[in-house]
Formats: structure tokens, C-alpha cells, sequence
């Protein structure tokens, strides 16, 4: 609050602990209660307490507001939104997850650092689990317009792929907890997005229903996010090659899923 006359924003923040009443009435909502990971942890490790605590916070929020948008930024990410889906019983447009504009964004920062230009020039596309088994789509991917196949030899673009993949245990074991500012960052974004009805197309995490031959899986792909939610599920035209990867990436979250069904039994 102290900053708000330095930065000149008006929005008033509240902290409140326990009391889901202070949060009637919202327009979206950010969960990301559960624990952090931890030195030589996967996200899946943290699959059967975090998804206790998602579903109570969850619970919360539909009672205090049922027309709320729920973003979930919890771990294991996919599996999380999952099971705010099951217990919010909201249409899969108002329910979502954020790990693709995250990931997408250590990708673009780790290539902008190899190619020395700004990463605001880089526009990608990650798609698949939030986790080791993303699928980077080196054809999506161009600095200014330009192919980055043509900027960056393979070896070295694979190696940067790799990175991204593993970015998020490479904070873990140099910080010993859970990235926090990016996140954030990634959060506001979707908020942003959907508060101010922007039509943006981020890579976002969401139940998919038939497109591109999934179901009854959640992963990140990209849509337009607007006022409504997700609006719109964009199917881009893969390889056989990438659909080996996004259908191996569907397994494994299907695996995890299975999980927290029998953790839930």
C-alpha cells in the first residue's frame, strides 16, 4: 500500500488470514495454497497434500463467489486443476491453470540471453504437462518475425529447450523453495487479461474435450483469454513428431490423475 502514491495506482490490498468472506463477490481468483518444493522434489511429490488443501480453498471460493474465474498456480499445476475443477463444478472455461506463460517465458528468456537480443522480440509457444514433459515448439518460435532455427544452431536451441524443461528445479535448488516473482508475474497477466476482457492468447492450462484428439486431460495449450475465461481453444497444426510428444505428455498427467482418483477413494 505504501507504494501507491510512488508507482500513482489506486488498488487497495487487503490482508486477511482465514476468512474466505473478505473475498465475496470476486471477479477471479488466484489460488496458489500448498506447499512449496523442496531441494531433490518433483512437483508430483506434492500431489496428496497439496490437492487436500486446493480442494478445501476451493470449496471456499465457490461459496463466496460462484461466479468467480479460478486461476491455479498450486503444484503439481495440472493435477491441481483438476481437482479445483471436480470441486468447484464450474464450466472447464472458468477454471484454469497458469505453468504455459511461464514456462514459455524462461524459454524466451533463456533464448534472448543466447541470442543477446530483448525477449520482448521472442514470441513462443509451450504446450503439454507443467513439468519435465512440456513439449517448446522450436517451429512456433521467431525473434521479430524471424524462424529461430535460422538465429540459433539446433545442438544449441536443444540444450536451451532442456533448460526450460528443468527451469523450474534449477530455482528450486539454488533458492531451496518454490520461484515466486515470475509466477506472480505470469498470474497478473491471465488476471489482467481476463478483468480487461483483452482477447490475449496465452498457453494455459485447461480441461481438454476432443481437441487435438485429447479428452478428459488437463494441459496447457494455447487460447484467448477475455472476460468470459478461456473463449476460445486455439488447435494449432502439429507434427506427428510434436503430437508424439503432447500425447506423451498427456500420459503422464493422466498418470497423476489417476493418483489423486485413488488418493480420493
Amino acid at each position: 500500500m505504501a507504494e501507491s502514491p510512488i508507482d500513482l495506482y489506486d488498488t487497495r490490498t487487503v490482508g486477511v488470514t482465514g476468512d474466505y468472506s473478505k473475498t465475496a463477490g470476486s471477479s477471479v481468483v488466484v489460488i496458489t495454497s500448498g506447499l512449496p518444493r523442496k531441494p531433490g522434489m518433483t512437483r508430483d511429490d506434492l500431489i496428496e497434500t497439496n490437492a487436500g488443501i486446493v480442494k478445501s480453498v476451493t470449496e471456499q471460493v465457490v461459496a463466496q463467489s460462484p461466479d468467480a474465474i479460478i486461476i491455479i498456480v498450486s503444484n503439481p499445476l495440472d493435477v491441481m486443476t483438476y481437482q479445483a475443477h471436480i470441486s468447484s463444478k464450474f464450466p472447464r472455461t472458468r477454471v484454469m491453470g497458469m505453468a504455459g506463460i511461464l514456462d514459455t517465458a524462461r524459454y524466451r528468456a533463456f533464448l534472448a540471453e543466447e541470442l543477446n537480443v530483448s525477449p520482448k522480440d521472442i514470441q513462443a509457444v509451450l504446450m503439454g504437462g507443467h513439468g519435465d514433459t512440456m513439449v517448446p515448439l522450436p517451429r512456433y518460435t521467431t525473434v521479430a518475425g524471424i524462424p529461430v532455427t535460422e538465429l540459433i544452431d539446433a545442438d544449441k536451441l536443444d540444450a536451451i529447450i532442456e533448460r526450460t524443461k528443468f527451469g523450474g528445479g534449477e530455482l528450486v535448488k539454488l533458492m531451496g523453495t518454490s520461484a515466486w516473482y515470475a509466477p506472480g508475474s505470469a498470474a497478473a497477466q491471465m488476471v489482467e487479461a481476463i478483468v480487461r476482457d483483452q482477447k490475449r492468447v496465452f498457453p494455459v492450462c485447461i480441461k481438454l474435450e476432443g481437441e487435438y484428439g485429447i479428452s478428459d486431460c488437463y494441459l496447457g495449450v494455447p487460447v484467448v483469454l477475455g472476460k468470459n475465461g478461456v473463449e476460445k481453444v486455439i488447435e494449432l497444426k502439429l507434427t506427428e513428431e510434436e503430437m508424439v510428444s503432447l500425447r506423451t505428455s498427456r500420459d503422464h498427467v493422466i498418470e497423476v490423475m489417476n493418483v489423486l482418483d485413488k488418493l480420493s477413494q
